[in-house]
């Protein structure tokens, strides 16, 4: 028997491609292995993701080029 299908409504103030980016960075973070902020019941980690960002248990913080910088040195992009 196959799970209820599960429609995750976006946040207000979320785009849809920032809402894509946001829950696919987390339901990453989840396939590490995470803690997941709400039942998981049996749904997988993006339906998860989603659910989290949308109940606002998770916040996308602005990305500095401090932190891109630390994340990917010497990347070609990130010239000063």
């Amino acid at each position: 028997m196959s799970a209820k299908p599960f429609t995750v409504c976006r946040p207000p103030g979320f785009g849809a491609f920032q809402f894509a980016i946001v829950s696919s960075l987390r339901a990453a973070q989840l396939m590490r292995g995470c803690t997941p902020r709400v039942e998981a019941g049996f749904h997988k980690a993006t339906v998860i993701a989603q659910r989290e960002i949308a109940e606002g248990m998770v916040v996308m913080e602005p990305f500095s080029t401090s932190a891109a910088r630390a994340i990917a040195p010497g990347h070609p992009l990130l010239v000063e």
